[in-house]
């Protein structure tokens, strides 16, 4: 491949796509030095910033949204369901309990311990759609909770980790984002426009991590005040990454199955008996009722919401919930859909598509209900005050929740740890995946360029946090979700066209790799031409 620095004497550790690593690396640093440097009027900036592609993008972000989600469903139900993910005798490299649990370990993160009981709150006491408190303001409450952590965002997951594994698995092509558009672009995604989508993919990716690895800091550092009385500053946040992110350094350097691998584990069975707690101990019936009504609700009106623009209303309530909340899952989508991606090897087409978008969405609203429910009951019918804390720091709602529990002590402890787990978790895993695009597709690059993204990703939600707090993270997840919501769209097509050149429907694509062979769409390997374009 062009530009592709590797070390072939064996002196620096590194292997590394030159335009993808070096021009990502620098728009990365250089936005976190703007924050850094713009000092006191960054806030104001960022709420600009924010404010502006809200108001005048957010239809486009709804409408992608949807067309990703329509498109996904089609797959599942069309002749293109037959597709296994590694050929016709590809056999499943995981039973599929084991799958199953490894997508919940994807689709629980600290997105759902922040927002579990504060979203839901925002939402009961101010949403445009019902009076502050009603008992349509409950339903309302759960409906938007569901609709942005439902079936939406898992399309988009779905969608990059069906491109992904078809084209690692079946077509044999590396792991970087850029492969998904083999069936356009053709050996053009050797070329200047590969590079770009992988430099959007990669700056994306690193925001949007970023973005969550804020969001857990605030809510660490909400636990330890609440328990230690800890100063809640960003001083502190910053003393906080830094202490997180060695740990996600020494998960890099014990490896995948040595690190991630029991980190995940261990957050995975902290979370797990945090939510029986919460089932057992609190409201269980309000709670197994409103699951089913809630699903039930959000069956009947997601048409209708997922297509809600406030048109009519003339509020800007959605630009601070559904608009972030779209672009931050569309610059996750890299990271999420690449871990789905390596562990469906052997899946149909349909097996895959209904596991990735069903499975981790019943586990997220059984998550939602528990925590939703039992706070919006708290809020309704037993002590109250859950709400005016939340609006007062949203990080906090957590804990505050707990209080009403038995063992409130020890149960904010271990949110405090299951948080800290996800965070390294998070950071690790995330800068795998940068690392892998920034390497050109190397499924397995040099542990010091995954130490440098791992340090990179802390720096940047430092400097987000000291710069704008929880407006500057969300600027960041929307403004980097927008360019790729492009490249996302232009994926459907893409996934379609390739599935076409696959059955043979359409003329097979040839395609160079970087290893100098030839790949046919229907993932026949030949030996090379003489003259290779990618050479």
């Amino acid at each position: 491949m062009k530009y592709r620095l590797t070390n072939l004497e064996g002196k620096i550790p590194y292997d590394i796509h030159g335009p993808v690593f070096f021009v990502g690396a620098g728009l990365i640093l250089f936005f976190t030095a703007l924050a850094i440097v713009a000092g006191p009027q960054v806030d104001n900036i960022f709420g600009t910033v924010q404010a502006w592609i809200a108001n005048y993008s957010g239809w486009f972000y709804v409408l992608v949204m949807n067309v990703i989600l329509l498109f996904c469903i089609y797959l599942l139900f069309s002749r293109f369901g037959n597709i296994r993910l590694g050929g016709k005798g590809a056999k499943p490299e995981f039973s599929t309990i084991s799958w199953f649990a490894m997508l919940f370990s994807a689709g629980m993160g600290i997105g759902l311990l922040f927002y579990g009981v504060a979203e839901p709150m925002f939402h009961y006491v101010a949403n445009p759609q019902a009076d502050p408190g009603s008992v349509d303001a409950a339903r309302k409450a759960m409906d938007f909770t569901f609709l942005h952590w439902g079936l939406h965002p898992w399309g988009v997951y779905a969608l990059v980790g069906l491109a992904l594994a078809f084209c690692g698995f079946n077509l044999k092509l590396p792991l970087s984002i850029r492969t998904a558009f083999f069936s356009v672009l053709g050996d053009r995604i050797h070329g200047p426009i590969g590079n770009l989508i992988d430099i959007l993919a990669t700056v994306a990716t690193l925001f949007g991590v970023a973005t969550s690895l804020g969001l857990g800091v605030q809510q660490v550092n909400a636990g330890l005040s609440h328990l230690f009385e800890i100063p809640q500053n960003p001083g502190v946040q910053v003393a906080l990454i830094a202490g997180i992110t060695g740990l996600a350094t020494w998960s890099v350097v014990r490896g995948l199955d040595g690190g991630i691998r029991r980190v995940s584990e261990i957050n995975i069975f902290i979370a797990l008996g945090l939510l029986l707690f919460v089932i057992v101990l609190g409201p269980t019936l309000f709670i197994l009722n409103g699951l089913v009504e809630n699903i039930g609700y959000y069956i009947q009106h997601l048409p209708e919401l997922a297509t809600w623009n406030e048109t009519y209303e003339a509020t800007d309530w959605q630009n601070g919930w559904t608009v972030f909340y779209w672009g931050w899952w569309i610059a996750w989508s890299p990271f999420v859909g690449m871990f789905i991606a390596r562990v469906s090897y052997g899946r149909t087409v349909r097996e895959f598509l209904s596991g990735v978008l069903f499975v981790p969405t019943a586990v997220t609203f059984i998550w939602l209900t528990a925590f939703g429910n039992s706070a919006i009951y708290i809020e309704r019918f037993g002590a109250g005050g859950l709400a005016k804390a939340v609006q007062e720091n949203i990080p906090v709602s957590l804990f505050v929740f707990l209080e009403s529990f038995p063992l409130a002590t020890v149960t904010s402890l271990l949110g405090v740890a299951v948080v800290i787990s996800f965070f390294v978790t998070s950071s690790d895993s995330g800068s795998m995946v940068i690392d892998i695009i920034t390497a050109g597709g190397n499924p397995d690059p040099p542990k010091p360029q995954r130490l440098f993204w791992a340090i990179t990703e802390g720096g940047v939600a430092a400097a987000l946090l000291m710069g704008g707090g929880l407006v500057a993270l969300q600027t960041a997840a929307i403004t980097t979700g927008l360019p790729f919501a492009l490249v996302i769209l232009l994926m459907c097509y893409s996934v379609y066209k390739g599935f076409r050149q696959y059955l043979g429907e359409e003329k097979a694509v040839v395609l160079t790799t970087r290893d100098g062979e030839t790949i046919k769409a229907g993932g026949e390997v030949g030996p090379a031409p003489k003259e290779s374009p990618s050479s």
